[in-house]
């Protein structure tokens, strides 16, 4: 079931997205000893891999509820992915964003024409805003990562990237709410000819390296990270696919993000935000699964706040 709905999204949401380069460095090669490959989703649309989830999602939608808008809660990225998908496809976004969030994205929502709903950045206040909207509005509601047509459609990068690499051994993401890793996880099993999938995650804010080894969804108390767009926790839909079929969650520290993040500025010449840096952090921290082997790094994405650049030193 799930290799089909792959299959359709990819084809249902082509004519929206764009086909992402993949890219390769000698010297992060010469660092890890292995043979990596970027699938550089800081080139999609909107500048993440979220454009392609969102796409899907209001592509599945009946013609009355485009009609009616739709709305989600997001930091950032899926707030200017769903805003892009909604007005290329014709239909009103509502955004419901914590104040807190990067002035880039919330220009870009702007931007890209949806309307900016503010709330305090607290998980409860964002789900109780975008609430609001669907009663007042009749807005459907779409999640940023759990949900199933998000899912699907967030996994087409990874579909695309061993479309051109079917060799990979593995494939590492970073992991927020749990949409990408899993959707990824999904792409890998059925196209991967026995590709292992692998999560990067912030120390701190480790509920899904926690969930996984409960058995049960974790929350964090603190969201005090710099890779701002992985500050959300797993739902009941992404997380059973990452029980099932991610292989395992490393964690890595803050100086270490950066640390990943500057490699990627400095040798490959690419923007990548924070969030976007902890696959490779995780590549890095755990170098020794990695050697010798042919791995796919996700980067996610590449909406940096430059005026707020002194925080990533």
């Amino acid at each position: 079931m799930h290799k089909e709905l792959l299959l359709d999204s990819h084809r249902r949401i082509l004519p929206h997205i764009h086909r992402t380069p993949i890219f390769s460095s000698r010297l992060i090669n010469k660092i890890v000893n292995a043979d990596i490959v970027f699938k550089c989703e800081n080139f999609q649309r909107g500048g993440s891999f979220k454009a392609r989830g969102a796409t899907n999602a209001i592509l599945s939608l009946t013609e009355e509820q485009k009609s009616q808008g739709v709305v989600t809660h997001s930091s950032g990225n899926f707030a200017q992915a769903l805003s892009l998908a909604a007005g290329r496809i014709g239909v009103k976004a509502y955004i419901v964003m914590p104040s807190t969030a990067p002035l880039v994205k919330k220009d870009a929502v702007l931007e890209y024409g949806g309307e900016i709903i503010e709330c305090k950045p607290t998980l409860s206040a964002r789900e109780n805003e975008a609430h609001r909207i669907v009663e007042e509005k009749g807005a459907t509601f779409i999640h940023p990562s759990n949900d199933m047509d998000v899912i699907i459609g967030q996994g087409t990068a990874c579909l695309e990237l061993l479309e051109e690499e079917p060799g990979l051994d593995y494939v590492v993401a970073p992991v927020g709410g749990g949409g990408l890793i899993g959707g990824t996880s999904l792409a890998a099993y059925y196209f991967g000819n026995g590709c292992k999938v692998v999560g990067g995650e912030p120390m701190e804010v480790d509920d899904a390296y926690r969930s996984l080894q409960s058995g049960y969804i974790e929350s964090n108390e603190t969201t005090d990270t710099i890779a701002d767009g992985l500050k959300t926790q797993l739902g009941d839909k992404n997380f059973p696919i990452i029980q099932k079929y991610v292989e395992r969650i490393v964690l890595v520290t803050e100086p270490q993000i950066i640390e990943a993040m500057h490699l990627v500025w400095e040798r490959m010449k690419i923007v990548v935000e924070p969030s976007s840096a902890v696959a490779l952090a995780a590549v890095l921290k755990d170098k020794p699964r990695f050697e010798k082997q042919k791995v796919g790094v996700v980067l996610s994405g590449g909406n940096v706040d430059f005026k707020a650049v002194g925080r990533f030193q």
